[in-house]
């Protein structure tokens, strides 16, 4: 007898934009054909503003004898939905589901898989060694979110040949769009590539292009372009499918994603793998706690 394996519930954020929605079925359906094979269903529902809702699919996945699924939140960052708005949907669902069992995943976060779709975006609005790049992000009143913009905007500084890359935020977060393109300017900048730190068109980037097309149009000294948003691709739908697996194996690790030991980064592909020896610092003596260059133990890379 074989057993159906959960089925995978994507929470997406929502939007009012009837394209961004648009793109967010699509992309589902682009992840149910891929994970086809392996007989997984896959359903797709938005917190707020665009149809179907979570709990519609939910409702959908129900109906079709499914008593397991694993969520994946399909969000670059931990905000308040991605914490606490989409735990709290899936909670009311399994109270509306008795016996229904919900392992939850983490967002997509700064993985090297987003990293490479962003150079390629770079890539495509004609970035090279003397660009500077703003990353715009979504913006959040939680500060560990705005953080991950900049971890991403250092990761990509690190691992792209470009001048360097300041970040900014569309709303909710200074920097703004005009202030980050600002900053770029009296760092020196003439060829500046804003780059949206989204998956799909929405609302806000579009508003992140109007806004680097207002501020071009007053600084005729800076050639400014607007980089494309990451959009449905295959890469993305295997970075979501191994967010589901993840899920199902418990194995929710944190920043491992973009750690040099285990992962080959642009620049820095030979430490992967390397070993993490224990280094004292002076006026330790004989002291026994050990610092390792990553902050993991030494088994840790194996």
């Amino acid at each position: 007898m074989t057993t159906t394996p959960p089925a995978l519930l994507i929470a997406g954020h929502g939007t009012s934009d009837a394209d961004g929605a648009e793109d967010f079925r699509a992309f589902t359906d682009r992840v149910g054909k891929r994970l086809a094979p392996r007989g997984v269903t896959v359903g797709g529902g938005f917190i707020e503003l665009s149809p179907p809702p979570l709990g519609e699919a939910v409702a959908g996945l129900v109906a079709a004898r499914h008593r397991r699924l694993a969520a994946v939140p399909l969000m670059l960052v931990a905000a308040g939905h991605a914490k606490g708005d989409i735990p709290a949907a899936l909670a009311r669902e399994q109270h509306r589901h008795p016996g229904l069992a919900v392992a939850y995943g983490r967002p997509l976060g700064v993985h090297p898989v987003i990293l490479a779709l962003l150079r390629e975006r770079l890539a495509e609005a004609g970035a090279d060694g003397a660009t500077t790049v703003l990353l715009v992000g979504r913006g959040s009143t939680d500060p560990d979110a705005n953080a991950e913009v900049a971890r991403a905007a250092r990761l990509l500084a690190e691992t792209t040949a470009v001048a360097g890359v300041e970040y900014a935020f569309v709303s909710l977060a200074a920097p703004g769009v005009p202030a980050g393109l600002d900053r770029c300017a009296a760092l020196g900048a003439r060829r500046i590539v804003v780059l949206p730190y989204f998956l799909f068109t929405g609302v806000l980037p579009r508003r992140v292009a109007e806004q680097a097309a207002a501020w071009a149009g007053t600084h005729p000294d800076a050639a400014v372009r607007c980089a494309a948003v990451l959009g449905d691709t295959d890469q993305l739908a295997d970075l979501v499918i191994e967010r589901y697996d993840e899920a199902l194996a418990g194995d929710i690790r944190m920043n491992c994603d973009s750690c040099v030991y285990r992962v080959k980064l642009p620049g820095f592909e030979e430490r992967v793998g390397a070993a993490q020896t224990p280094h004292h610092h002076p006026g330790d003596h004989g002291h026994a706690h050990h610092h390792h260059a990553d902050g993991h133990p030494p088994h840790h890379h194996g």
